[in-house]
């Protein structure tokens, strides 16, 4: 049987140079120190990763990130953050970003901009409206004594995304009620997985079935009229945002206590060129308690997305919005729900938690620079709230979907946050599914904590 997701084998560094030369040197403190040093200047971070999925080759790249804390009487708040991610497979997926966040570069604004092209050769692809797609994990298994085997890509599909967005919040200091305005374009283009792309270089034994009717879901879904003949290949959506968000954080890379609260309406009308027209609404609380002072705390997360009007494309359903990263990924996976399968609940209408505590353990001062490692255990749930509808007239008996069957899909694990600067955070979460049709778990690598 291959791997449903990457094994991934990591050599992390976290590279510190450039601090400003009036800094002084620090010493190093494994107990709680009484005072961090103030970080001058520019510094960075940097985490070089090798990956290896047996279907979609072998990974490499990094990621960078530039961090400006001036004079530094802001820190840990820094002024300019400049994001950089490069990866590649050796069949050919990618991921192409630059992300800019700052404070400071037009007054009481915080401008956060993204341009990023994801290539995507085995997107999970799970039909809708959550449990009501069953999920057989038999259709993927290449044990030979599996006669239900089809093909490990059954639930794939290609997609490539060029995203660019644009966003500007107030940042007026009297109050914790700021205002959030904005602009993004989605340009998805969707085809079917390019099963002779992955077979190059593969042992005959090994090579992917051909994906048809027989062996992928979404070919099927194309076949049975599901996804309608206009959407099959995707498209460019167009939005315009505006929302309202009540911040009383602490620090924002993990706060020891305070609430973050946004409701965000995207708005995407057909005067700007959009072959859909629809509005969504997504309100989301995040609330943060301090159990032991600098050591331990306990964050909250709740949110519900949905459709309020008009009629969304099927490959604009799983995208989830929040004011502080533009949308990518669906409900499930490594930013959502850990150890349930990429995109697994998708609906017009989704909402999910995470309660997630997280200990301090260890802190130390070193090269002129700030650290500390964090360990967490976490549980995660959501599930569809407003179903998505299709044309179920063509679909064989056997492949009939199971009416009102969706209900809580749960998941929990634990993780390791490596620190820098109280801004640089390199993520490592593992997590299991409590139920098989979710999958069976996930090891996760990534920036930040989840929220």
């Amino acid at each position: 049987m291959k791997h449903r997701y990457p094994f991934y084998f990591v050599f992390l560094c976290i590279s510190i140079v450039f601090a400003n030369s009036n800094s002084r040197a620090q010493s190093t403190d494994t107990i709680q120190p009484k005072s961090e040093k103030k970080i001058k200047g520019w510094s960075f971070g940097a985490v070089p990763a090798i990956a290896y999925d047996s279907d979609i080759g072998f990974k490499y790249g990094g990621i960078v990130n530039f961090y400006d804390y001036g004079d530094g009487s802001t820190y840990p708040d820094y002024r300019h953050s400049i994001y950089l991610e490069w990866s590649r497979t050796t069949k050919g997926s990618g991921i192409n970003q630059i992300a800019y966040d700052s404070k400071s570069l037009i007054k009481g604004i915080r401008l956060t901009g993204d341009l990023s092209y994801f290539i995507e050769q085995a997107l999970d692809f799970y039909g809708f409206n959550g449990y009501e797609a069953a999920y057989n994990h038999t259709f993927e298994d290449d044990n030979p004594v599996n006669s239900l085997y089809k093909s490990r890509m059954f639930y794939r599909m290609d997609r490539r995304m060029l995203r660019f967005s644009l966003d500007f919040q107030s940042m007026n200091k009297k109050s914790k009620l700021q205002w959030l305005a904005g602009y993004s374009v989605f340009n998805n283009t969707i085809a079917d997985v390019d099963i002779n792309q992955l077979n190059k270089g593969r042992d005959e034994a090994d090579k992917l079935p051909a994906v048809d009717t027989n062996t992928s879901l979404f070919s099927k879904y194309k076949a049975w009229g599901v996804i309608p003949r206009d959407q099959q290949e995707g498209g460019t959506q167009q939005f315009m945002k505006i929302g309202l968000v009540y911040d009383t954080r602490d620090n924002e890379p993990n706060p020891m206590n305070g609430i973050w609260s946004e409701a965000i309406l995207m708005v995407s009308p057909g005067f700007l060129g959009n072959k859909f027209s629809y509005t969504q609404l997504a309100v989301t609380h995040r609330h943060y308690f301090t159990l032991k002072p600098k050591i331990l705390n306990l964050a909250c997360r709740v949110s519900w997305q949905g459709k309020i009007q008009g009629k969304m494309p099927y490959y604009m359903l799983p995208l989830l919005y929040s004011s502080n990263k533009p949308a990518r990924d669906g409900l499930g996976g490594a930013k959502t729900l850990r150890g349930i399968l990429r995109n697994r609940i998708v609906g017009e209408g989704m909402l999910y938690g995470n309660a997630e505590l997280r200990w301090k353990f260890w802190r130390t001062s070193l090269f002129k620079q700030n650290f500390y490692m964090a360990l967490c255990g976490f549980t995660d749930m959501g599930l569809v709230t407003h179903k998505f509808k299709f044309n179920t007239s063509n679909i064989p008996d056997s492949y009939k979907i199971v009416e009102d069957e969706e209900r809580l899909h749960l998941s929990y694990g634990a993780g390791l946050h490596l620190v820098l600067n109280s801004n640089f955070i390199v993520s490592f979460d593992y997590g299991r599914s409590a139920n098989i049709q979710d999958g069976e778990s996930g090891f996760y690598i990534n920036l930040n904590f989840l929220y």
